[in-house]
């Protein structure tokens, strides 16, 4: 199903940015539908280097998968910019991938943004800004 088709279907007004998680994408769209993931960050160096606006409370976003197939509609519910060092274990938690933990989120998203931030030659360091976003599901294709 397509961005525009889910959108269509979802009876939901207004605008959309239809976009994908990095780094597993299918395995997270997946945690978002069951209501595990409830929270993102990204790069605030990248998306100022990409002209990316800065999200808000009540934005909606349609999640695809892998292969750009439309998973859900998320609504933003809280933004904040917070730097590396400083993510809370409750963000941690939020983000829902592996065991949940700080730990376990500080060396998968180290590596995540060592490499996505090296792609396009800045740094990333525990000093880093991220954005980060908490979320709930607006609607899911049964």
């Amino acid at each position: 199903m397509t961005a525009e088709d889910l959108w269509d279907e979802s009876g939901l007004t207004g605008s959309y940015e239809a976009w994908a998680f990095g780094g597993a994408p299918d395995k997270l769209a997946k945690l978002v539908v069951s209501g595990i993931k409830t929270a993102t960050c990204s790069s605030l160096a990248l998306m100022h280097l990409e002209g990316e606006p800065m999200p808000k409370p009540g934005d909606l976003s349609v999640i695809l998968d892998s292969t750009g197939n439309a998973v859900c509609v998320i609504r933003t519910t809280r933004v904040y910019v917070e730097t590396f060092e400083s993510v809370t274990p409750e963000h941690a938690f939020k983000e829902g991938e592996g065991d949940r933990s700080l730990d376990y989120w500080r060396r998968i998203h180290m590596e995540f943004f060592t490499e996505e931030l090296g792609a396009v030659e800045l740094p990333f360091d525990e000093g880093s800004e991220l954005v980060c976003e908490e979320f709930e599901v607006a609607y899911v294709h049964m």
